[in-house]
Formats: C-alpha cells, sequence, structure tokens
C-alpha cells in the first residue's frame, strides 16, 4: 500500500542526492583547475598535498555541524571528498607497515582518504628508505601506544633520517581474538605483534592460562598465520579478519578500552602554519648536571606548552642521550621560535622533525 508521505520524503532524498553528486563533481573540477593554476605558476615544483590546508577544511566541516550526524562522521565523509579530488591533482603513493590489514594501513586511510596508492612493507625502516628514495611520497608509521609507549625503533629512524613529520593520526584501539575453528578450545597458540600481547595481557591470562603467545611482525602477519591452522589464534582487527576469511572468538580484548596508538605521517614536505599544530624536535644536550633543566627551561619561560618528551640513547658515546620533545605550536610561531632559538644555544643537538597540524578526528 503506497503511503504519500513516505513518497514524497523518498523524492526529497532523491532530489538532495542529486543536488550532492552535482556539487561534488563542481568541486572536483575546481579541484582540477587548482592543480592547473599551480602547474603553470611552478612547474615540476608544485606542491599538490597541503596537510595544513586539509586540517584547516576539516576543522571548519566539524565547527559548522549541526547534526544529526556527528562530527567525527561528517569530517569522514568530507575527507573521502577531498582524498577522491586530490587524486584528480596528484596520486600519492604512500607507505605503511604491512602486511594489508594493520591498524598501520587504518591510520594511512583515516589520514588520507581511500583514493589514495597504499604500499605495504615489512618493516619501519624500509618505510624510511621508500620515502627518502622517492619511490612512495608519504610513509606512515606508529610512534606510541597509551598503554605501552613510545615505539622505539620510529624514534631511532628520526636519529639519521632527513625526513619531517608532515602530520600524526591517532587511532583507537580494540583487538579481536580471531580463528579458522572459530573455537576458543581449539587455540593452542595465540600469535600478535608484542604491543598487541601485551595490551592483552590480563585477558589473556585470564581467558587462555596456558596458552603459549608468539610474537609477530604484524598482528596482520598473525592473521595470516591463524588462517593456516586451526591450533593459531590470532589478535587483529575486524578489518584482518573479513581479509582472512577468520572467524570472531572474542571482541575488545585489550586491557584498557582507551587503548589509543599515535602515527606519524613521514615526507619531505614542510607544512605551513595552520591555526593549530605541534612541533617535534629532537634534542641532544652534554652529560653534565642540570642539563636537561637548560633543555626545558627556554621552552617553559616562552610559555610553550611541552606535551611530550622521550628519552633514546645517542648510540655515539656511553650514557649520553637524545630527547624526542613534542611541543604546542608552530616553529613560524613567535614565542615557538625564540625558545628554539635559546634551546640550540644551549643543545649540543637540535633538529626540528617537523611542525604539522594537530590531529583533532
Amino acid at each position: 500500500m503506497a503511503d504519500p508521505k513516505l513518497d514524497q520524503l523518498r523524492e526529497q532524498i532523491d532530489s538532495l542526492d542529486q543536488q550532492i553528486q552535482q556539487l561534488i563533481n563542481q568541486r572536483a573540477d575546481c579541484a582540477m583547475q587548482v592543480a592547473e593554476v599551480k602547474r603553470e605558476r611552478d612547474g615540476d615544483e608544485a606542491v599538490f598535498y597541503r596537510p595544513e590546508r586539509e586540517a584547516e577544511v576539516l576543522r571548519k566541516v566539524a565547527e559548522r555541524n549541526q547534526g544529526p550526524l556527528s562530527d567525527v562522521v561528517v569530517v569522514r565523509l568530507f575527507r573521502e571528498i577531498m582524498s577522491a579530488c586530490l587524486a584528480l591533482e596528484q596520486a600519492l603513493v604512500v607507505a605503511y607497515l604491512g602486511p594489508e590489514g594493520t591498524y598501520t594501513q587504518e591510520a594511512a586511510l583515516k589520514h588520507f582518504g581511500h583514493a589514495v596508492n597504499l604500499r605495504a612493507l615489512t618493516a619501519i625502516d624500509e618505510i624510511f628508505r621508500e620515502v627518502e628514495a622517492g619511490s612512495a611520497d608519504f610513509g606512515v608509521v606508529p610512534v606510541e601506544n597509551s598503554t605501552e609507549g613510545a615505539i622505539n625503533h620510529t624514534l631511532d629512524m628520526f636519529i639519521r633520517s632527513p625526513l619531517k613529520i608532515c602530520g600524526d593520526v591517532e587511532l583507537r584501539i580494540h583487538h579481536q581474538l580471531l580463528s579458522r575453528s572459530g573455537e576458543l578450545a581449539s587455540v593452542k597458540r595465540v600469535c600478535a605483534h608484542q604491543q598487541a600481547l601485551a595490551q592483552c595481557r590480563e585477558w589473556l591470562d585470564a581467558n587462555l592460562p596456558g596458552v603459549e603467545r608468539v610474537a609477530a611482525s604484524s598482528n596482520a602477519e598473525a592473521a595470516r598465520l591463524a588462517m593456516q591452522d586451526d591450533s593459531i589464534a590470532a589478535i587483529a582487527s575486524e578489518a584482518a579478519a573479513e581479509m582472512y576469511r577468520l572467524e570472531l572468538l572474542a571482541t575488545n580484548i585489550e586491557d584498557d578500552p582507551n587503548n589509543t596508538t599515535r602515527f606519524l605521517v613521514i615526507g619531505n614536505q614542510v607544512a605551513e602554519p595552520s591555526s593549530r599544530d605541534k612541533t617535534s624536535l629532537l634534542v641532544a644536550v652534554h652529560n653534565r648536571a642540570g642539563a636537561l633543566f637548560g633543555l626545558l627551561e627556554p621552552i617553559a619561560r616562552h610559555g610553550v606548552s611541552m606535551t611530550r618528551i622521550e628519552s633514546r640513547p645517542s648510540r655515539v658515546a656511553k650514557w649520553e642521550y637524545v630527547f624526542f620533545v613534542d611541543v604546542e605550536g608552530h616553529v613560524e610561531d613567535p614565542n615557538v621560535a625564540a625558545a628554539l632559538r635559546e634551546l640550540g644555544a644551549e643543545a649540543s643537538l637540535l633538529k626540528v622533525l617537523g611542525s604539522y597540524p594537530d590531529c583533532e578526528h
């Protein structure tokens, strides 16, 4: 039986869909014109991906959103529109820590959208080399987890790499227990990246006591192994479950429900200031009394907020360290620039790893 009110609403939706489609194509046409202007102006030096510009667009999207869709959902929709439009200007190649189905792949898609060409690599140092060689435009690497701390391999790569940090991504991590058989009783080994095993330690102790835990190069690799052996269960994402045709044995088994991993976007590009930025630094100080205070004092005195500090062995001399520091603001901000000038005079090494838009969604 026909419902006039329902029919009217469906006609309205069809009309809106047509308008949305027309507007998206108009936006894509504008993006192509922007690309042409840049090519005429800058030639081979033209830069098409501007992280600060994208960050500002997405911030405005969230600010003007009035629902009923949430800010997160609306920003995700616009991210995909922007990704598709950018692909008309320049097809980006983004390297990430593979294989397919890793959280790093998920972070790359969250930051760049699905219109980029993703390239899975097997190690963090390979991602740095691929980007340094120009075989990939950008790379995405994990840098820290809210419960397990820093990813030291990533930090160590910045000591010798010329690459810049162009952005960061935060991803809420939910771990699933997967197997081919779908039966918990058949599990003889649990495979996952060592970070994932640590993040699920309490759940494993309570539900699979005595079951062997085996570290894999990635959670996706663990899922691939589970696909081949009924006795293996993998800790991985829902995306990995679909990709490797595995059954869910248990969901959200992470010990901390707020478990979050931060990823860095690395490349050769320097981001211009946006309305909200952060700057990452690598600092070395001489091994003497008060050296760390001398590092922190200019930052505090110029009113720059430090959000993170990590130490790593310098690998140059015994008991000498380098510090990785994140501060709020862009290197071109007057207070940040003043603090860095004084810090450079105090430190034995000061390297700006990058200023980039602060991730928010």
